[in-house]
């Protein structure tokens, strides 16, 4: 399985994640597997309309981060794994930008999990 991150739009897709994570083996006491894509919107913050946008990342940075925040939802739900995958890129309208997942033993910890991994 590939580690949390930033990657390269060009060299992976959020379909291929998600179908790695859903067709590998999990431990007995997982009972629930819940993602999220954020994918482009076709109007900005300030209500311009949006072609596309420009992703780029201060990769060791990014990946730091990213790595700190699964440990500490992970760690304060209680849940099996939080995995993040933030693409970089040029994105046209209604292309993959992030995908975050979260196992976990059942919904109740899986939940605010993801909503909390997404928001921070």
């Amino acid at each position: 399985m590939l580690e949390s991150g930033i990657y390269d739009k060009e060299k992976i897709s959020v379909s291929s994640i998600v179908n790695e994570v859903l067709t590998e083996k999990h431990p007995e006491d997982v009972g629930a597997i819940l993602t999220f894509t954020g994918i482009t919107k076709k109007w900005g913050f300030d209500g311009k309309e949006v072609e596309s946008i420009e992703m780029e990342s201060y990769e060791k940075h990014a990946n730091d981060t990213i790595k700190r925040i699964c440990k500490e939802v992970r760690e304060k739900y209680g849940a099996a794994s939080v995995q993040i995958f933030h693409m970089i890129g040029n994105f046209k309208v209604g292309e993959n930008l992030v995908l975050v997942i979260v196992t976990s033993k059942s919904r109740k910890e899986a939940i605010p999990a993801l909503e909390e991994a997404i928001n921070l």
